[in-house]
């Protein structure tokens, strides 16, 4: 299936002013380049394979899955929604245990059956759909126990069990409800300067958990205390925002409901530290999957225009209490392109009608939210920086085959100041990041249908070559290709 029929050929010469994309009736639409772009060179061809390329075989695939280390790990690369669900799906059923480390219901992972039935899965592990595989939701997520508990009802109405299969850490942050209301106030009384946040009260919790009053998962086995602890945290909410609305009775019927909800998590409810390190010293294996992506990073992304955990490689050994010596191989996940949801810098964003089209073949929008992503070219230069904190031993390319369509495809392979001068690593600085410049490559496309291609060999030269091209300019190999949303539509490389 062609996935961009509505692009038309691009202007023969990549330098000859803004191009157009278009319907087949040839009315014209408008790519807009971003005011930063600037096309440095063309890339018609590519005289010898990259060093990194490896041939498929039949069994590339269990070869390259049977070889990942003890502990690895499933982690994005850009600004999330890269697709990580379907691959930690993929690899579960090689694992004996798949891990959140941090985040909340913030992170939105789609994955299918074997029968192609979709299933949107929000703080309950991706590894769920197979049936020997224990998920564990590890002490650095913050849990919303009505999704939580939403999400289990969801899945064993559709025939999925989870009685046994499901761990959440006791030291785990609860989410309440009062946080996503908390989490839109405080988006509203930012106005202009919103971050952009999913509103499911993510980041008002880890602030409690990081100034010391939030409450965990363990005290629900204590509610003779935790009507003071709630207390206290709706009471600060109420002095800190006027539309805020709290009184005794809201207490009372938050309690009663929490003494229900901790009745019916009590059989999840373990010491996951304990679990996962034992499973390490069983020999057991255990692959842990981040949500959202190293760009939102607090630390590391795009600050303030981030999340509130930490989803890069750090994260894997405080949101679950294993030490790095442990960690193996770490799979970054990017899409053959960019997407971003929400506010914050976008350097190879490719505005107008040329990034809605994009949008609507990807069919990019949020699985949490729906919110319609912003769409733009493969930003190497970001990638390069993603892979030198994560040390990634391999990438997962996936939606290769959105790119289908477009006879050229521009790669942003590196940034510079507006004087022309090189950036070596990606800004800190927000002011930075919006005078960069970007250097493009511009690479031919292949123009055919990929999506039921499942050898590595059989792709068009002119995928293999954009490939092999990206894993020359970040120096780690692309291992598995995706090519349309099903489980068995991955390339194995």
């Amino acid at each position: 299936m062609n996935n961009l029929s509505a692009f038309r050929a691009l202007d023969s010469s990549p330098l000859s002013g803004p191009r157009s994309f278009g319907p087949h009736n040839h009315i014209p639409i408008l790519l807009q380049r971003p005011r930063n772009a600037v096309i440095c060179s063309v890339k018609q061809s590519i005289a010898t394979p990259s060093p990194l390329s490896v041939d498929s075989s039949p069994n590339q695939g269990l070869n390259r899955i049977e070889s990942l280390t003890q502990v690895s790990g499933v982690l994005g690369c850009q600004w999330g929604d890269e697709g990580k669900g379907k691959l930690v799906d993929i690899l579960a059923q090689h694992f004996d245990i798949v891990a959140r480390c941090q985040g909340g219901a913030n992170a939105g992972h789609t994955i299918y059956n074997a029968e192609g039935k979709k299933f949107a899965l929000h703080l309950v592990p991706s590894g769920i759909l197979n049936e020997e595989t224990l998920c564990v939701i590890g002490n650095g997520v913050v849990v919303h126990l009505p999704g939580l508990f939403k999400e289990i009802d969801g899945l064993e109405s559709n025939g999925v069990s989870c009685k046994g299969r499901i761990l959440v850490s006791d030291r785990a942050h609860l989410l309440f409800d009062f946080h996503q209301v908390v989490d839109g106030l405080r988006e509203s009384e930012l106005a202009k300067s919103f971050i952009g946040t999913t509103k499911r009260g993510i980041g008002p919790c880890y602030s409690n958990k990081v100034i010391r009053n939030g409450i965990r998962v363990s005290d629900l086995r204590y509610m003779d205390t935790f009507p003071q602890k709630l207390d206290l945290l709706l009471s600060d909410a109420a002095s800190r925002f006027q539309g805020f609305e709290y009184g005794p009775h809201v207490l009372k019927e938050e309690v009663e409901k929490y003494k229900r909800f901790a009745e019916r998590l009590e059989p999840f409810i373990a010491d996951t530290v304990l679990v996962v390190n034992e499973a390490i010293s069983e020999k057991k294996k255990i692959l842990v999957e981040g949500g959202q992506a190293t760009m939102l990073d607090i630390d590391f992304g795009t600050y303030p225009f981030v999340t509130s955990s930490s989803p890069s490689a750090g994260g894997i050994c405080t949101g679950l209490g294993i030490a790095p010596r442990v960690l193996g191989d770490l799979v970054g996940v990017v899409k053959a392109y960019t997407t971003r949801v929400g506010s914050g810098p976008f350097p190879t964003e490719i505005l107008g009608q040329g990034g809605d089209l994009l949008r609507f073949a990807g069919q990019e929008f949020g699985t949490t939210t729906g919110r319609p992503r912003r769409c733009g070219w493969l930003d190497i230069a970001a990638l390069k920086y993603c892979c030198q904190i994560n040390g990634f031993s391999s990438l997962n390319l996936t939606k290769l085959d959105v790119l289908s369509d477009l006879p050229e495809i521009q790669l942003g392979v590196a940034y510079k100041q507006i004087d022309g001068t090189p950036v070596k690593s990606f800004p800190a600085d927000l002011l930075d990041l919006e005078q960069i410049k970007v250097d493009y490559e511009v690479l031919p496309g292949w123009k055919s249908d990929i999506s039921s291609v499942r050898n590595y060999s059989d792709l068009p030269k002119a995928a293999r070559q954009y490939v092999e091209r990206i894993e020359e300019l970040v120096g780690v190999p692309v291992h598995y290709i995706g090519v349309g949303p099903g489980r068995d539509a991955l390339i194995y490389k």
